[in-house]
């Protein structure tokens, strides 16, 4: 058949048995733009019934031997989207179909019978994504999106059923660990975590199913974490809620940390944030109390930690990790360095260091696997008895960037 003429191909279809006037229309769906199938379909019925001086009758969509009534059901199944979301909070949505095995058939059945090709115009399941999409963002005033919505839904029309996938959401503040102790995320040997402390709140605030915790990295369960706090962001699975008062709810996450944790600058964060937090490198500020094995002066003290001051460090994977890390040598940076003694056998460091830079094997050498260290340049057994972290912040670091998080509701 030469389809380049709209009438014939129309009569064609329509000598396929009743057609409701989306399915008519739908296989013109790339001839025209700024119309519906529907009046694709009505305005070709009109014009076959002119030409051909035959009366104009069009079917009901339950009577569609293609369809079987589902383009007569846009505003129903739309109804039935928006009642499968009540309860969740949304700004963005986005919708799929599935459509029965005999529907696709009959689709394709519809185009061989008249002669078109398999794909020609647009296929019923997009029509469907569309038709209700739309109605679905109309009855509650929200906006497709098709990136990462807030909300997707799955209509399937075969199983009769609406599903609702409810995207997480992503929550980026600080933490300070301010005991002993505590590990950062939930570990059976410890009976607290900065984990345990935070997630429950954000979590429960949100009516999500579960809280995921990601650090910019972690501290050792012995140290502290002070300062200006270490970057990490909350996953918050499944939410019904995605907007609530944050600078409350920090206040809640801290009540219930107990003055052990707490935490600042609590913001809603692109999903993205999720893994740049987990993958940022970031140098980090260390105190740390040492104690050495022998007496040590202040003028030794000192002219070893001038020679470690700007120097870059050999690190083989530490003896206490080297079960579950890669036996590697890494290359990283001591930025800045200053120490005194407290007594001879006490001294008192604060170290900058790149990310990735082992504090306690920079003091102790590690058995000579990292070079050069403190004790092998005192030639004394050196211990980091005490370890607080005081910043953590990253060469590159995002998170000040407008472009990757979302400040919450009425703040500037």
């Amino acid at each position: 058949m030469d389809d380049s003429d709209p009438l014939a191909t129309a009569r064609a279809l329509l000598a396929t048995g009743p057609l409701c006037d989306a399915c008519l229309g739908r296989p013109f769906a790339d001839r025209s733009f700024g119309l519906r199938n529907e009046e694709r379909g009505k305005g070709l019925r009109v014009a076959v019934a002119l030409a051909d001086d035959a009366d104009y009758d069009a079917p009901d969509a339950d009577a569609c031997w293609v369809c079987e009534g589902v383009c007569g059901r846009f505003d129903e199944l739309a109804e039935r989207c928006v009642e499968a979301l009540d309860g969740t909070e949304f700004d963005t949505y986005q919708l799929g179909t599935r459509v029965p095995p005999l529907v696709e058939e009959n689709e394709v059945l519809l185009r061989e019978d008249a002669g078109l090709e398999p794909d020609a115009g647009e296929l019923l399941k997009s029509e469907v994504n569309r038709e209700v999409g739309r109605r679905v963002g109309r009855l509650t005033e929200t906006e497709v999106e098709f990136e990462r919505p807030d909300v997707q839904l799955t209509l399937d029309l075969d199983a009769d059923t609406v599903d609702v996938q409810r995207n997480s959401i992503a929550v980026y503040g600080r933490y300070r660990k301010l005991e002993r102790g505590i590990s950062q995320t939930d570990w059976e040997k410890y009976d607290h975590s900065v984990e345990s402390f935070v997630s429950p709140a954000i979590t429960t605030a949100h009516r999500g199913t579960e809280g995921v915790f990601h650090g910019a990295g972690r501290e050792d369960v012995d140290a502290l974490m002070l300062g200006t706090g270490r970057p990490f962001v909350l996953e918050v699975k499944h939410p019904r809620r995605r907007h609530v008062d944050l600078p409350e709810l920090e206040e809640q996450v801290n009540d219930d940390g107990d003055g052990r944790v707490e935490v600042e600058g609590l913001r809603y964060a692109t999903y993205e944030m999720v893994e740049r937090v987990k993958m940022l490198d970031a140098g980090k500020t260390y105190r740390m109390d040492v104690e050495f094995e022998e007496p040590v002066t202040a003028a030794d003290l000192a002219a070893a930690v001038d020679a470690l001051d700007g120097a870059t460090v050999d690190q083989r994977t530490p003896n206490r990790v080297s079960h579950r890390r890669a036996d590697l040598v890494r290359e990283r940076t001591v930025y800045d360095i200053s120490g005194e003694l407290v007594d001879e056998y006490h001294a008192e460091l604060t170290v900058d260091g790149e990310g990735g830079l082992y504090v306690k094997e920079l003091v102790s050498g590690d058995e000579g696997r990292t070079e050069p260290s403190l004790a092998g340049l005192l030639g004394v057994p050196a211990v980091v008895t005490h370890l607080d972290v005081l910043a953590v912040e990253g060469e590159d670091e995002p998170f000040a960037d407008p472009e990757y998080l979302l400040e919450a509701d009425g703040d500037d």
